[in-house]
């Protein structure tokens, strides 16, 4: 665990040492470029014009198909909302953050058409609603189901690492209780830490 916090560590400099490289810099989750950056990010704008002529036609065909994804990721944001709201209350289980997962900054690039940040726009959000809801379905697993599964899992989410070995049934009983207060404990931890990062220092 020491040694993951070192890393993080560092590549949290190295983020930075990048953003100022680019000359930008973010305050809570507020964006703010140096002078002269904005400009110069214009010169790389291509017109919309030149980007549809340049689009290949199965590009323009399938667009429809990709931007109809809308409509099942906005239940899926919308029910997965509700469903916390509901069952997280009744059991105690703190509540995932939305805004921690769903970001729409990269819409407001100056080098980017409108085209280019609508889609922008777009991936961010349906990537961030399917984020939100697997932690969301993570907590859920933790607390009602804390088991590994008998065959591999491709990329499981974090928790599943924590979890109890598959067949191990006096553990299941011994822990149950255990990974459900962890639960509460971490995710409290978790959303307590980011509303100080949020608020930052308070002036004396």
């Amino acid at each position: 665990m020491s040694e993951i916090v070192r890393l993080q560590t560092e590549l949290d400099r190295e983020i930075e040492r990048r953003r100022r490289e680019l000359g930008w810099s973010i305050k809570g989750r507020l964006v703010r470029f140096e002078e002269g950056i904005v400009a110069q990010q214009r010169h790389f704008r291509i017109g919309v014009t030149d980007l549809v002529r340049r689009a290949s036609l199965g590009t323009i065909m399938t667009a429809p198909i990709i931007y109809s994804m809308i409509v099942p990721l906005a239940l899926l944001d919308l029910w997965a909302t509700i469903f916390q709201a509901i069952c997280f209350r009744v059991y105690n289980i703190p509540k995932v953050r939305r805004a921690d997962y769903i970001a729409l900054d990269r819409g407001r690039l100056a080098y980017l058409n409108w085209i280019e940040a609508l889609n922008c726009v777009y991936c961010g959000y349906g990537n961030g609603v399917v984020a939100y809801a697997r932690e969301i379905s993570s907590r859920t697993e933790q607390y009602w189901c804390p088991i590994k599964h008998a065959v591999r899992i491709t990329d499981p989410h974090q928790r599943y690492y924590d979890f109890l070995e598959y067949g191990d049934a006096e553990g299941y009983r011994a822990r149950l209780d255990s990974l459900r207060a962890a639960l509460r404990e971490e995710a409290a931890e978790s959303i307590s830490q980011k509303e100080n990062a949020d608020t930052g220092p308070s002036s004396a």
